[in-house]
């Protein structure tokens, strides 16, 4: 199943995480709330309510509950049409006993609004507005048509009509509110759980490649002792069969088969290596890394080092984390698919920050998104040039999320801006005219300091796979 699937999977099957036992006991909650308040009025404000249909109301929602408890197992998880239909009895319930006790002059009408609000963050979007109209028809309904409140006078308590009026539009708005606003803030934490998963998966990878490139590293070191020995022997054994041409046509291919293992094992280990002196390597040279599967596209990569003071003239030793090199990697990616011609990479230093800043020569960011960059998901149509130039890209700022996510796991603070105007024109636009994404450290966060660099290293530790 592909992440695409898989995500949509989760959003249209999120009741299944819900199990039955929960709605049971809350029903419960509110059959002994129901009866307490019941109980109070007769008891203490001596209103006349026909009893006997209004337990009978409450009585069929204690089988249901009753029902489901012994139906079902406590591990039961509902399905969304299960929940759909729960939602809906719990609605007409609520609205039999509103008809039965005054309707809209009943305070608690209000507590029609919950089974809708509840939905909203766990059914599809065509059953919310489904339950969400039933909702409001209920509520029209007993507005209208309703056994009224008597006192035990036969006093009649009914409020004036503006005021019935305007609970039910109170009702209407609610529910239209209540769901709007459960529904937007349940997608947005499904798209940053989503986004968050993509990015966990984009770090294991990364971590991944560096454990392999680990293992093949120090399969090489461990190999090149026994591989040389074996050369050096195949090589007397030349010199010693001279005159037995068959014998030395065997020991000339041992010796070119040593060369071809040291080759590939050589070729295998420049993936990265799990070693204690390179955990820690000069600020260039991790972005060097970070940058070289973007150096060859077409559009130069200029690497500039400026040092931000005299008492810090030399570069930093920063940390080789995955979470930086991807991060700076997909910065880069970016700016490259997105310049002209040139991408900036100004790098600064001092004694308290470290900052990169990733400059293009391309349109910049979009004003109207400017502010929300760095979110997930932002779906947009994307320009014709865009889409020449990123076939595959599908603009949903998922890249930028990741790597914003990486990099402020390290520590990092970033920043996006323009590097002018987007509406000037051609010649109006200076050379670095396009978007800008700096990163700033606190350099004691991602360097090593001179003590550190002055202790041993100490022996590699295996790598845990």
């Amino acid at each position: 199943m592909t992440n695409n699937s898989t995500n949509l999977y989760v959003r249209n099957n999120r009741s299944d995480w819900i199990r039955l036992q929960t709605f049971i006991v809350l029903r419960w909650v509110a059959i002994f709330g129901q009866i307490a308040a019941i109980t109070i009025a007769v008891r203490y404000y001596n209103l006349q309510l026909n009893l006997g249909l209004c337990f009978l109301v409450v009585g069929i929602s204690t089988i249901a509950n009753l029902a489901a408890m012994f139906v079902f197992p406590d591990n039961k998880r509902m399905t969304q049409t299960q929940l759909m239909l729960m939602f809906l009895f719990d609605i007409l319930q609520l609205g039999a006993l509103l008809f039965l006790t005054g309707g809209l002059h009943n305070p608690f009408s209000l507590l029609i609004l919950i089974p809708v609000a509840i939905s909203a963050t766990v059914l599809q979007s065509r059953a919310t507005i489904f339950l969400g109209l039933v909702t409001i028809s209920v509520t029209t309904l007993v507005g209208l048509y309703n056994i009224p409140l008597r006192t035990s006078d036969g006093f009649i308590l009914i409020m004036p009509d503006v005021f019935v009026f305007g609970f039910w539009v109170a009702i209407l708005i609610g529910t239209v509110f209540l769901g709007l606003y459960e529904r937007r803030v349940t997608a947005e934490i499904d798209s940053m759980s989503e986004a968050l998963l993509a990015t966990q998966m984009a770090l294991s990878r990364e971590q991944k490649l560096t454990d392999l490139g680990g293992v093949v590293a120090a399969a090489a070191h461990e190999l090149g002792t026994p591989l040389a020995t074996i050369k050096l022997v195949s090589v007397e054994l030349i010199d010693d069969l001279a005159e037995m041409p068959q014998q030395k046509e065997d020991a000339e291919l041992i010796r070119d088969q040593v060369d071809r293992c040291r080759d590939i094992l050589r070729s295998m280990g420049q993936i990265g290596k799990d070693d204690l002196h390179l955990r820690y390597a000069p600020l260039s040279a991790v972005i060097e890394e970070a940058a070289e599967p973007h150096m060859d596209r077409g559009k130069p990569v200029l690497i500039t080092l400026l040092p931000g003071s005299n008492t810090a003239p030399e570069q930093p030793d920063v940390r080789r984390q995955p979470e930086i090199i991807h991060g700076l990697r997909n910065l880069i990616q970016n700016a490259v698919d997105f310049s002209n011609a040139n991408v900036w990479v100004d790098v600064k230093w001092d004694d308290d920050k470290i900052s990169i800043k990733i400059i293009d020569d391309g349109r910049g960011f979009p004003p109207h998104l400017i502010k929300r960059i760095g979110d997930p998901f932002m779906r947009t149509r994307r320009p014709v040039q865009d889409q020449k130039n990123r076939p595959g890209y599908e603009g949903m700022g998922l890249g930028l999320f990741i790597a914003k996510t990486l990099l402020e796991r390290s520590g990092a603070e970033l920043s996006f801006a323009n590097g002018c105007d987007p509406f000037l024109s051609g010649s109006e636009r200076p050379e670095r005219c396009g978007a800008i994404v700096q990163v700033v450290w606190s350099r004691q966060l991602i360097s090593r300091s001179k003590s550190e660099a002055q202790q041993s290293v100490g022996e590699n530790q295996p790598i845990q796979v």
